[in-house]
């Protein structure tokens, strides 16, 4: 690797806890070291047994659980949550689940700047960063503030045993994406580049056995080490052109966060890859291929994840419009973005074919 001269790596101010049985047994003395005694738990439907039983856990300390979390996080969701909030009286929250149940506790605390503590039930990743993201009139936009970075993260692989295997597959994938663009990020570091190929190399580790045994808590822990590393690159780095389609498709077409993190990453590693040489170097040794966007789309397709922006239900008319719009605005990335190329991106996603290798020099 390469070593980068000048740059700048700031550390986060956040406690974790990683073992089996943590959500339970940790949750409650993170909220005591924090000096936390109203707390309000929030998750989706899904995942609201688990989160009962964290707020079980929290016995008198909890005042509330709060099962409305959805993807993207409706900016009307947020009302509400923030409404029960005040309703309870909470001074903190935790958010028990996946993307969209740290999601909908990062926008709380955005509004209302109380402390969050995180319980991940998948391998999003997005309780290791200061990033926040909301959705209103089909507009998905996103931000940073340290306000909304969870003061503690408790990792429980038990909690991720009863997350199907085509969720656990695109999460994990999803994970993967936030260490590929962090590598070629403008504020990339040494350690963010260590951190993103042990990350890799991990999850792509993790996966096939959990495709083999989902059982296996050994893997999954794994797995959720490997999302941590993941998130924290994301969390330390700004976002390019994979985030940014993944946002659009998401906010503005209503495609699922994970399969569509999991169906792009692959092209959006080809297009950028002339402009991102020692992004593809780390790769290729963290995945043990010589073609990354190739062996990622392969190792998709073996587990039985989507491959297509079609068979997530993006029209084919859509692909122009939602170029237009990705082009249309500013984020960095290594390799300059046209609505053309971004066109070009979103066909091949939608075909779902092979990822062909670009050579840096197509409209």
């Amino acid at each position: 690797m390469t070593f980068k001269e000048e740059f700048t790596y700031e550390t986060r101010p956040v406690r974790v806890v990683f073992r089996p049985g943590a959500a339970v047994t940790a949750t409650p003395g993170e909220a005591a070291r924090l000096g936390l005694r109203r707390l309000l738990v929030v998750c989706g439907s899904r995942g609201e047994p688990v989160a009962r039983a964290v707020a079980d856990a929290l016995g008198d300390n909890c005042v509330g659980l709060h099962a409305e979390a959805r993807m993207h996080v409706p900016v009307e969701d947020v009302d509400h949550a923030v409404a029960a909030v005040r309703a309870a009286g909470a001074d903190g929250c935790v958010a028990v689940g996946g993307g969209s149940a740290i999601g909908l506790g990062k926008a709380i605390a955005l509004r209302t700047g109380l402390p969050l503590i995180a319980v991940p039930t998948t391998y999003s990743g997005s309780e290791m960063t200061p990033v926040w993201g909301l959705t209103e009139h089909g507009t998905k936009r996103t931000g940073r503030d340290p306000v909304v970075q969870p003061r503690s993260v408790v990792y429980d692989p038990r909690l991720t045993l009863s997350l199907p295997l085509s969720l656990t597959v695109t999460s994990g994938v999803n994970a993967l994406a936030h260490a590929a663009e962090a590598l070629y990020a403008p504020d990339a570091s040494p350690l963010v580049s260590v951190m993103a190929e042990e990350g890799v190399r991990a999850m792509t580790e993790a996966l096939p056995l959990l495709a083999a045994d989902p059982e296996d808590l050994q893997a999954r822990g794994r797995a959720l080490y490997a999302a941590w590393l993941c998130g924290a690159c994301l969390g330390a780095t700004t976002m390019g052109l994979h985030h940014k389609v993944c946002h659009v498709l998401g906010g503005s077409y209503g495609l699922p966060h994970a399969e569509t993190h999991t169906v792009v990453l692959p092209y959006v590693l080809a297009f950028n890859a002339p402009a991102a040489p020692g992004a593809s170097t780390v790769l290729r040794r963290a995945l043990g291929a010589d073609d990354v966007p190739r062996a990622l789309w392969e190792l998709s397709g073996r587990l039985g994840a989507p491959r297509s922006l079609a068979e997530l239900g993006l029209g084919e008319g859509d692909v122009a419009p939602a170029a237009d719009r990705i082009a249309g605005e500013p984020y960095a990335n290594p390799r300059p973005v046209t609505a053309d190329r971004v066109r070009a991106v979103l066909r091949a996603a939608y075909e779902g074919g092979p990822p062909e290798p670009s050579d840096g020099t197509a409209a």
